[in-house]
């Protein structure tokens, strides 16, 4: 069991935590107590988990079920010694809608099960060398800037539904914001949840809400499953999913390690390769691609609860959940004007976290290099482009991704010849003196343009 990492020892007493102290991964707090934060776990993740297969039209059972068995088996992989839930990403809402239009929902599963072994084989890759080549290839400036573009490219989807019922949407996107700031601890962190909740209570008074398939389904059952196909025109389309699901992976250990206190170097690579195999069950079966949950990350926080064993809790309910046909049928009938309120917070989000990543990196703008970078790179990802080739057609998120990586290496490998870019690519603000006295001599030395 140890090499599963199910051999927990009890923490203190298991009723209670004393102050500077934290749970660890490999102890537990006494089973009433973790199951209870287990039980946290789901509903903190349930929200954002159910809105993905909801914006894509795929079962939520089935992602519910796919995401109960990745959380278990990252558990297994990582041996124990990571606590992470690994729900829907918001990165694949994008590449699936764009690919059920082409190809249906068996080529978007398809795209789902590549997007899995491409992050399962870059896991391995660094498990085996380590991260390091990851950051010299996408340094800030890049995951950044393709972070926010998979966001910022979903705006059309998000108005389309909030057109759709304009007042339900406007009451779900108020209550989120309010909820966000008018409490505090585990409500303040659900409010996308509870404005979701609020939108549907005004969605069925406004009669926007039907119940015709929720009232044929049963009680109990299996998800309903698919099969997915593969096709070469929707490579382009997942491919840059993987840069994004490899970042939040990375910040998802890094945020961990260091609540924890602990070093988990050594199973990065592990968790990446968990991440990557969840995603092609997932897509194998018919539910959405995995990442790590930073909503988790906030349960944790507020409880100080890093047991592995509150994990393996929410697993297990997520997986008993999905054998009730009703309840996924249930979770179906959220209408579109709920999920236009709530997309707008979310796709703003995902766009807003890659600003997040400039700011907390201190990228430096005046830098061409960066500022021409995430310039080009965004407005392609915004406005949609597209490129086809053959059976190839390549959209906003890839060429934008594409955009990004080659300008920037591009751009910074011809400055460096020429010598023509002294500004560094980092704001020297906030560094110790002797970190900017050492930049500014380097600049100096630059050679001066010919």
């Amino acid at each position: 069991m140890s090499m599963l990492g199910m051999k927990w020892k009890l923490h203190g007493n298991g009723k209670a935590i004393k102050p500077g102290h934290v749970v660890g991964p490999d102890e537990r707090l006494a089973w009433p107590l973790t199951i209870g934060v287990g039980m946290q776990h789901v509903v903190a993740m349930f929200g954002a988990t159910f809105l993905v297969p909801i914006i894509t039209g795929m079962p939520p059972a089935t992602t519910l079920f796919f995401s109960g068995i990745g959380t278990l088996l990252f558990l297994v992989i990582t041996k124990g010694r990571i606590p992470s839930y690994l729900g829907s990403s918001f990165a694949f809402i994008a590449p699936i809608m764009a690919s059920q239009q082409q190809f249906g929902v068996p080529g978007a599963l398809g795209g789902v099960v590549l997007a899995g072994v491409v992050l399962a084989l870059i896991g391995a890759i660094v498990q085996k060398f380590g991260a390091g080549w990851i950051n010299r290839l996408m340094p800030p400036i890049v995951t950044g800037a393709i972070v926010a573009l998979i966001g910022l490219n979903l705006a059309p989807a998000a108005k389309l539904n909030f057109a759709a019922a304009p007042v339900t949407a406007v009451v779900t996107l108020a209550t989120i914001i309010l909820v966000s700031v008018l409490f505090r601890g585990i409500i303040g962190r659900l409010s996308i949840l509870v404005g979701v909740v609020m939108g549907y209570l005004v969605a069925m008074l406004r009669g926007e809400v039907s119940y015709d398939k929720m009232d044929a389904a049963a009680w109990i059952g299996l998800p309903h499953f698919q099969t997915p196909e593969f096709h070469v025109g929707v490579l382009g389309l997942f491919v840059p999913v993987v840069l994004v699901l490899v970042a939040e992976n990375i910040g998802h250990v890094k945020s961990v390690a260091a609540m924890t206190g602990q070093n988990l170097d050594d199973v990065s690579g592990r968790a990446l390769m968990a991440d990557g195999v969840a995603t092609v069950l997932a897509g194998a079966g018919g539910g959405s691609g995995t990442t790590t949950y930073a909503e988790n990350i906030g349960v944790m926080a507020a409880t100080k609860v890093y047991s592995t064993a509150a994990y393996w809790v929410a697993g297990v309910f997520a997986i008993v959940l999905s054998f009730s046909p009703k309840f996924g049928e249930l979770i179906a009938t959220v209408p579109a004007g709920v999920l236009g309120g709530a997309a707008t917070m979310l796709y703003g989000l995902i766009g807003i976290l890659g600003v997040k990543i400039w700011v907390q990196n201190k990228v430096n703008f005046a830098n061409p290099v960066n500022l021409t970078t995430a310039a080009v790179a965004l407005i392609v990802g915004i406005a949609d482009y597209t490129w086809t080739i053959g059976e190839l057609t390549f959209t906003g998120i890839a060429l934008g991704s594409a955009a990004a990586l080659v300008i920037y290496h591009g751009m910074k490998a011809i400055a460096k010849a020429r010598g023509t870019v002294a500004e560094p690519e980092t704001e020297l603000a906030g560094l110790p003196p002797a970190a900017k006295a050492a930049l500014n001599a380097a600049t100096k030395r630059a050679p001066k343009k010919r």
